[in-house]
């Protein structure tokens, strides 16, 4: 089913660009993913990967799907979700994919506006927790659950709803009607995905992307990234995302380099050291608990610490001087007498134990989805990690510009692609055209045309400088908060569902480049005398407003107010007040919306506590 590509070049599409692989390098090994019944990880090469690629596009072409039918994977990352894309690709059909920890409410919505024909999830309860959402979904007709050893009950005739069974059943019912439903490839201006991204009306936004457009986004982060075979990728950002897709999915097809799926996040310390990757692809938030952890041991020796601060200083002079950039400061750290020692005993004692924890074998690590703070890059470029960052969105396929390692400035997001054009519009917004660029929102002509102009200039929101064509982030135009997970929240509809919980009388949603949301909110005192009583506590002693029980009662209520938000997108800490926001107190503008910059300012010290600590749930 997969037919024979001859080169890179020609490729148009991305079932060519699987075959092109097969073709090329058939027996290198391909995918790596550990296996708990054997308690081993398991290699396929790229000739099996093929094989199991054709068995599911057998089975899907036999149900006769329509053409450009829309298939969504609620699938964590692995070999099956690999096969349910690769499959739908083959068959002519959309894949849409799901975040596999996302809330039923989302999905429900997204699978009746994609109007999705076939559902892959991992069990039988995520299928039921979104049946009973009550959303209807007269366009599903299968749903087909991958999870080993489950073999669901079929509804009954009169219940109507879609078909469910398991992956074995399919597979098998498939092989045994013998030969399949003949499909037309896809051609490059057929959709490639509709990925769904949060929108400033609360509901997500189907984003239309081509065939042209991601292998063209893939061909060009070949260029400048350049993975070989002998490179070995770590998966474990939702296949979800665009970036992951992009980045750590059809980019190593394109290298020929072997992709493995970590376990979990969870156990991600314990993958890099068994995997030992050569390419990482990753969010700020990985970067960040890996920095948090080095601190959390290194803080209870003084001496140690001071090893680290000083092999940081120095190998950030060096990075500096290797990369032509103007040098740092002298450091205080750099003083004394760990100061003194040369960098090889220096990396010897600090960098070489830090790098370990990523595999030890690193030889190129992205970071995109959500800005890199300059104390993480400071950190790991000081100490050897070769840390590139990257910019991109959804909309764009999605990367627009990435570093180099032998141009690498981690206070811009990199040069442009080649074949990406950029340039600064109205409000000093940083605007994209090229290939790149997605076809649309679906079923969204009007939101389509706000966001690409007639001639093809995309507006990503985002306020840029761009000088000797490296690309600075200076801001967002709009209020969108991006969580160092790169996960999108759009603060005023998340808001506005908050404040229909009588006890909380005004909310200031942050998150912004954090690792989770939270939010900040003025109490009803009418209602704190309630909710006091309620807890046993004394509603006149102020310092009970955010001690945590309290906590634990209003992000219960918090939730329960934003059932229909994806999961990312709901609090997981508070920090209540009293005292309400007004335009005297310098809180509020003349149009009664909030001064957030303000408001953060003020809360400066509370914010602070809330992400030094677990979240509340």
């Amino acid at each position: 089913m997969i037919p024979s590509q001859p080169d890179l070049g020609s490729v148009q599409t991305l079932p060519q660009l699987l075959a092109y692989r097969v073709a090329s390098t058939p027996h290198s090994a391909a995918y790596r993913s550990y296996d708990p019944a054997s308690a081993r990880w398991v290699t396929l090469t790229w000739a099996e990967t093929a094989q199991h690629v054709n068995r599911w596009a057998h089975a899907l072409s036999a149900m006769r799907l329509p053409t450009a039918a829309r298939v969504a994977i609620l699938l964590p990352n692995g070999i099956h979700a690999m096969c349910a894309d690769q499959s739908v690709l083959a068959a002519g059909c959309v894949p849409v994919p799901l975040h596999a920890i996302d809330n039923a409410g989302s999905i429900a919505y997204i699978l009746a506006d994609c109007e999705a024909s076939v559902l892959f999830v991992s069990s039988v309860a995520q299928w039921e927790s979104i049946s009973a959402t009550g959303v209807a979904f007269p366009a599903l007709r299968a749903v087909i659950v991958t999870e080993a050893g489950v073999e669901p009950a079929q509804p009954a005739p009169s219940q109507g709803g879609p078909i469910v069974g398991s992956l074995t059943q399919w597979l098998a019912g498939a092989a045994e009607a013998g030969a399949s439903h003949a499909r037309e490839a896809p051609v490059a201006e057929d959709l490639a995905a509709i990925v769904y991204t949060s929108g400033t009306t609360g509901k997500p936004k189907g984003v239309m992307l081509t065939h042209h457009n991601v292998v063209s986004d893939v061909k060009a982060v070949l260029d400048r990234i350049a993975p070989t075979v002998d490179d070995v990728f770590l998966s474990f950002l939702p296949l979800s995302h665009t970036f992951e897709r992009t980045g750590g999915y059809y980019l190593p097809i394109a290298a020929g380099s072997c992709v493995a799926y970590a376990r979990s996040v969870a156990l991600l310390s314990e993958d890099l050291k068994t995997v030992r990757p050569t390419v990482l692809v990753s969010v700020p938030r990985i970067y960040e608990r890996i920095h948090a952890r080095l601190l959390e041991k290194l803080s209870p020796s003084p001496w140690k610490m001071r090893l680290y601060e000083a092999a940081q200083a120095k190998g950030w002079a060096r990075f500096c001087e290797a990369q032509q950039l103007p040098a740092p400061q002298a450091d205080p750290a750099a003083a004394g007498w760990t100061g003194a020692l040369p960098w090889p005993v220096l990396r010897a004692l600090v960098a070489t134990p830090l790098l370990a924890q990523f595999g030890g074998r690193v030889r190129v690590a992205v970071s995109g989805g959500a800005a890199l703070s300059p104390t993480i890059a400071r950190c790991f470029l000081g100490l050897g990690l070769p840390l590139v960052q990257g910019y991109g969105m959804t909309e764009t396929a999605p990367v627009v510009a990435v570093n180099s390692l032998d141009d690498n400035d981690p206070a811009c997001v990199g040069k442009a692609l080649p074949g990406v054009e950029v340039r600064i519009g109205e409000n000093r917004e940083l605007q994209v055209r090229g290939d790149i660029v997605m076809k649309g929102y679906w079923k969204r002509p009007e939101d389509t045309a706000k966001i690409i102009q007639p001639d093809g200039w995309l507006g990503t929101g985002d306020q840029a400088d761009i000088v000797n064509g490296r690309i600075y982030i200076r801001g967002r135009i709009k209020e969108i908060i991006v969580t160092s997970t790169g996960e999108k929240v759009p603060p005023g509809d998340l808001e506005m569902a908050l404040l229909a919980d009588p006890l909380l009388e005004q909310a200031f949603v942050i998150g912004e480049n954090r690792p989770f949301i939270a939010c900040i909110a003025v109490v009803r005192r009418d209602e704190w005398q309630r909710l006091a009583g309620d807890l046993g506590l004394d509603a006149d002693d102020l310092t009970r407003l955010n001690q945590p029980s309290v906590h634990r009662s209003v992000l219960a209520r918090m939730e329960k107010n934003t059932a229909t938000f994806a999961r990312y997108a709901v609090p997981r800490a508070v920090h209540l007040t009293l005292e309400p926001w007004t335009i005297e107190n310098t809180f509020m503008t003349p149009t009664l919306k909030l001064k957030r910059n303000n408001l953060n300012a003020h809360f400066e010290q509370a914010i602070e506590s809330i992400y030094q600590k677990p979240a509340g749930r």
